[in-house]
């Protein structure tokens, strides 16, 4: 049975990005807490499959005059996206803000960040799953390896970064009382933006490639070098951003726990 190394490889990329942003830390936070809020992670994934996968079937229904590139889209940027962001969010307002160990403003980028990689782990061991048990244990080894270390370099840290934007304009919303749900919506936004715009770049790739007598050719070598730039613009300049914006809360003054329960709202 190949399942407990799919379970070992769809973890182990997760956990080297959870050491990784855990020592950005100053202040380092329960493990408990990191281990809760990561296994609540893995938790929300299940239920955004059922939802994509309702969305993915309602929405051809009601955009038949939109076209398919718009369907497209809207599963892309909404079905997928959207619905992916708004649960990770919802693993931290439930299950952190109203909690004691909430203490300082770079909790919200750290704990969003957790909560994307328990998501992204479950993701992993999904997809690693569906190559069935069937496979021989080398196969299965480099299959499982070589799937894991693209999306640790990929879609994990993509996880990671739209997680971690979307925890600091959480993080900012708490000094700005007037401006709280303005704030929250624009990183919401700005994550589900970005999070669409990489899986709809990963697409676009996927259509200039071809496998033909097990070599790999593209059908539009100009297309493929565009849409693989915009995938490296997006890592690139959200890793800049979010980690400018981690100096930035790290001078900001502790949070208040009076406060906290109305920054859960």
């Amino acid at each position: 049975m190949n399942y407990p190394l799919y379970i070992l490889f769809g973890l182990a990329p997760c956990i080297i990005w959870l050491l990784f942003y855990l020592r950005k830390d100053v202040h380092p936070e329960p493990k408990r807490m990191v281990i809760k809020v990561f296994f609540y992670g893995m938790l929300v994934a299940i239920p955004a499959v059922f939802l994509e996968m309702g969305f993915f079937e309602i929405v051809p229904k009601f955009a038949e005059k939109l076209g398919s590139s718009w369907i497209v889209i809207l599963n892309v940027f909404v079905g997928i996206a959207l619905t992916e962001e708004v649960l990770k969010y919802l693993v931290v307002k439930r299950g952190v803000l109203r909690n004691p160990e909430f203490d300082e403003p770079v909790d919200a980028v750290l704990y969003m960040i957790i909560a994307a990689l328990g998501f992204a782990a479950l993701e992993n061991i999904l997809i690693l799953f569906s190559l069935g048990p069937g496979l021989l244990i080398k196969d299965a080894l480099e299959i499982s390896a070589f799937t894991s270390f693209l999306r640790f370099l990929g879609a994990i840290f993509l996880h990671t970064l739209c997680s971690g934007i979307l925890g600091y304009f959480l993080a900012l919303s708490f000094f700005e009382a007037k401006k709280r749900l303005k704030l929250l919506i624009t990183g919401l936004a700005i994550a589900t933006f970005l999070h669409g715009l990489f899986n709809y770049s990963i697409m676009k790739i996927e259509e200039t490639i071809m496998i033909v007598n097990d070599s790999m050719v593209f059908t539009s070598l100009p297309l493929f070098i565009f849409w693989f730039s915009v995938l490296i613009t997006i890592l690139v300049g959200l890793a800049i951003f979010l980690f400018s914006g981690l100096k930035k809360l790290k001078k900001l003054k502790s949070i208040c726990l009076p406060d906290l329960p109305k920054a859960g709202r």
